[in-house]
């Protein structure tokens, strides 16, 4: 989670954009709009979706990497989650 009140508002700023996609979107299936215009609007959704996570995940990683790992083993769980989090980021 991003910890400045800059990153906040840029995070909380990109949530809200990709509400108004959503909602947009909602109200074209509901017009009966033309499917090749409801894809286009998936896609943008999906891109902003990808820059959301795209930012939080690198506030993640200055959080946790920013600072030498107490011990071998903390090390190794921040890796850990990390590639966790990369493997769900990526399917």
């Amino acid at each position: 989670m991003p910890h400045t009140e800059i990153e906040k508002k840029r995070v909380l700023a990109r949530v809200r954009r990709v509400r108004g996609q959503t909602e947009a979107l909602e109200r074209a299936l509901e017009a009966g709009v033309d499917c090749g215009a409801v894809l286009q609007q998936i896609a943008a959704i999906r891109g902003a979706v990808n820059g959301l996570m795209s930012e939080v995940m690198e506030a993640h990683i200055r959080e946790e990497f920013g600072q030498p790992a107490q011990s071998d083993a903390q090390r190794q769980a921040r890796v850990r989650e990390m590639a966790g989090l990369v493997r769900s980021y990526l399917k």
